[in-house]
């Protein structure tokens, strides 16, 4: 049994942000969503499962080559706890789960890290979730014994019900670096993380 696998969400239909899908959007030199899928490799021993909805078949090119192994959900469209679903039922046995977001393009192989390490020193038997002035982060680290009772309610499976009605099944860790808490979801998200990438290349 690997140690660590990985789901990437990658469905949503970026409405906030007024462009062709965001998670192609390049960052660094490669679209957003192989870049996301690049940073979570290089820290998880066992596979990286993304999750595709709207624009499948771009996200898939996007991704051409890279270590990961696609999961669609068809039902996208009804919510992203769907989109969970479908990757809790697709990865494999892992003693942990992470579940992350495609557009969190600051996070970073030390942030994830950070999480696996704070959540191993903590209670391992419990999810574990990033939280800095009572806002949630992602993405989140579940123990592969879990798997089951997230999917165990047929009307609401998935991490957000389970996680609000079994807070003993709960921790939260500070963990300070914004790439948790920021995801790009406008145009002035990506225009200042562009910039940011410009002024470090000067």
């Amino acid at each position: 049994m690997v140690d660590v696998a990985a789901i990437i969400l990658a469905v949503g239909l970026s409405r906030r942000i007024g462009v062709r899908n965001k998670l192609l959007l390049p960052v660094d030199g490669v679209p957003m969503i192989r870049h996301m899928v690049m940073t979570f490799a290089a820290v998880t021993d066992g596979p990286v499962i993304v999750v595709t909805g709207h624009e499948a078949n771009a996200i898939k090119a996007a991704l051409d080559g890279c270590d990961m192994e696609i999961a669609h959900n068809p039902d996208y469209a009804d919510g992203q706890q769907t989109s969970v679903v479908c990757g809790l039922r697709a990865v494999p046995d892992a003693r942990h789960i992470m579940v992350g977001l495609g557009d969190q393009p600051t996070l970073t192989d030390h942030d994830l890290l950070n999480l696996i390490d704070t959540h191993n020193a903590a209670d391992p038997e419990r999810i574990s979730i990033p939280l800095l002035n009572e806002q949630r982060g992602n993405p989140i680290l579940v123990p592969g014994s879990l798997r089951e009772r997230l999917l165990a309610d047929p009307r609401s499976p998935g991490c957000k019900t389970f996680t609000r009605a079994n807070p003993d099944h709960v921790q939260f860790h500070a963990l300070a670096s914004p790439g948790f808490y920021t995801d790009l979801d406008t145009p002035d998200a990506y225009a200042a993380l562009t910039a940011g990438a410009s002024e470090r290349t000067q």
